[in-house]
C-alpha cells in the first residue's frame, strides 16, 4: 500500500512526456503532435521507446533515477472505521517500476484531460517508519524500518489540467489542476521492524495480524494514499510544464 511514490513518477512520465521542439529534444525521443489522428497510440510508443532510460535517470527531462526511486517523506494520518494511525515514512526506496505496462492511454484535447490505465507486475519498498495508533483495535505502534511487496498492481488515473498564459514566457502554458487515482492491488506482503519497542512477540504477531488484514488496512488508508499522490504529481508535473509552452509540449 506504499507503493504511491513509485507510480505517480510514471503517472507523470505519461502525461508530462509528449514531444519537445525537434532541437530541444535527445534522439530517444519520439514526436507526437496535437492533429495526430493515432496521438494516444504515439504516446503509448513514445513512452516504450523511452523506458530502457528509466532505470538511470533522465535529467535533461527532470526525471531522477528510477531503480530504485528515492522519495524523502510520505506521511499518513488516517482515523476512519477501524484504522486509526498517524504514520510518516522517510528514507524511501522503491524498486520495480520501470516495469510497468502502459494499458491504455485516453487524451482529450479539448478538455485538458487525461486517462490512464497502467499495470505493475511487482514493487518492492524498503524506508524507514514511525507510527502510532490502531488497527481493528488493536494498538500499534514503533519505529525502525519498514519492507513491503506488492504485486498484480492495476492502475486507474485520470488527470484534469487547465490552459494559462505565463508571464515569464508569455504564452499559453498547461498545468496539473486535479488529479484521481483508483489503486488495486492484487497481493500485498508488508512488515515491520521493531514494533512495540523491539517487543519479538508482540512484533511478530503483529506482523502476522497485518498481513492477515491487509486489505482491510489499505481500504482504509487508500484515500490518504491518494491524496498524496495528488499534491506530489501535482508540483512534480507542473515544474516541468512551466518551463515549455503548450505548442512546445504538444506541437500541431
Amino acid at each position: 500500500m506504499h507503493i504511491s511514490a513509485h507510480i505517480l513518477t510514471f503517472l507523470f512520465l505519461i502525461s508530462a512526456f509528449v514531444a519537445v521542439k525537434t532541437r530541444n529534444i535527445p534522439p530517444f525521443l519520439k514526436i507526437c503532435h496535437r492533429n495526430d489522428p493515432n496521438l494516444n497510440e504515439c504516446i503509448k510508443q513514445s513512452i516504450n521507446l523511452l523506458r530502457p532510460y528509466l532505470k538511470t535517470g533522465i535529467p535533461a527531462l527532470q526525471i531522477p533515477s528510477c531503480e530504485p526511486l528515492h522519495v524523502p517523506q510520505i506521511k499518513i494520518s488516517e482515523s476512519v472505521g477501524p484504522v486509526s494511525i498517524k504514520s510518516i515514512y522517510t528514507d524511501i526506496k522503491i524498486q520495480g517500476g520501470t516495469s510497468f505496462i502502459l494499458k491504455s492511454v485516453k487524451i482529450d484535447i479539448d478538455n485538458n484531460r487525461i486517462r490512464l490505465k497502467l499495470y505493475l507486475p511487482r514493487l518492492e519498498m524498503n524506508a524507514r517508519y514511525n507510527m502510532e495508533g490502531k488497527i481493528l483495535m488493536m494498538p500499534i505502534n514503533g519505529t525502525g524500518l519498514a519492507h513491503g511487496n506488492f504485486t498484480d498492481i492495476d492502475v486507474i488515473a485520470i488527470i484534469q489540467g487547465e490552459r494559462y498564459q505565463s508571464r515569464r514566457t508569455d504564452e499559453t502554458h498547461y498545468r496539473v489542476i486535479d488529479f484521481y487515482v483508483d489503486l488495486d492491488v492484487g497481493q500485498a506482503n508488508i512488515h515491520l521492524d521493531n514494533l512495540f519497542n523491539g517487543d519479538d512477540t508482540l512484533s511478530n504477531a503483529m506482523n502476522l495480524f497485518l498481513n492477515d488484514n491487509w486489505k482491510i488496512v489499505a481500504a482504509e488508508i487508500k484515500p490518504a494514499l491518494e491524496n498524496t499522490i495528488s499534491e506530489i504529481f501535482k508540483t512534480f508535473s507542473n515544474k516541468f510544464y512551466s518551463k515549455f509552452s503548450l505548442d512546445t509540449l504538444l506541437p500541431l
